[in-house]
C-alpha cells in the first residue's frame, strides 16, 4: 500500500442510495474498493494533505462525494449531476449483462469481444468522471475507472 498523502485510505457506500445487487454486481463493488484502498491518487483542489476518506451516495439524482480528512472531520463536499453519467451507466450495465452470460455460456472470442466492448465503455465512463471532477479533485485514470465501477453500483438497484 502507498504512503503518499493524496490518496483514499477508505471508501464507503451509503447503503440508503444503493441495493443489494446480484453476486456478479457485489463482486465488482468489493474488488473496485479494494483496488482502489491498494492505488489510487485522490487529491481534492485547495484542501489540504490527506489522507482522505470517501463516502459515495446519491442524493436528489445527484451523486455525492462527502470527503473526510482519516480520523473522521469533513473537509468537503462535491455534488455532481449525474445526467452526464445516465447513457454511459446504462450501456455499462447492458454490455456487463451480455459479458456475463458470455462467461457461463460463450465461446472464447465472443467472451473477448464482450470484454474489449465492456472495457470501452468503462474508459470512457472514467474519462466523464475525470472531465466533471477537474478542478474539484485530482484523480488519475485508475482511480477513476474505480470509481466509475462504484457510481454504476451506486445505480443498481437490484
Amino acid at each position: 500500500m502507498t504512503t503518499r498523502r493524496d490518496r483514499l485510505v477508505s471508501v464507503e457506500l451509503d447503503e440508503a442510495s444503493i441495493g443489494r445487487g446480484s453476486p456478479d454486481i457485489e463482486h465488482e463493488r468489493a474488488v473496485a474498493i479494494y483496488d482502489l484502498l491498494e492505488e489510487n491518487r485522490f487529491a481534492p483542489v485547495g484542501t489540504g494533505e490527506g489522507p482522505f476518506a470517501l463516502k459515495l451516495s446519491i442524493q436528489d439524482n445527484r451523486l455525492v462525494f462527502d470527503i473526510r480528512a482519516e480520523d473522521g472531520a469533513p473537509v468537503v463536499a462535491h455534488i455532481l449531476s449525474l445526467t452526464p453519467f445516465r447513457r454511459i451507466v446504462r450501456d455499462y450495465f447492458l454490455i456487463c449483462e451480455s459479458y456475463y452470460q458470455s462467461i457461463r455460456s460463450g465461446s472464447p472470442s465472443r467472451i473477448e469481444a464482450v470484454d474489449m466492448g465492456r472495457r470501452g465503455i468503462h474508459n470512457e465512463g472514467s474519462s466523464i468522471l475525470i472531465e466533471r471532477l477537474a478542478g474539484k479533485i485530482d484523480i488519475d485514470f485508475d482511480t477513476a475507472r474505480r470509481l466509475f465501477t462504484l457510481i454504476c453500483v451506486l445505480h443498481w438497484k437490484g
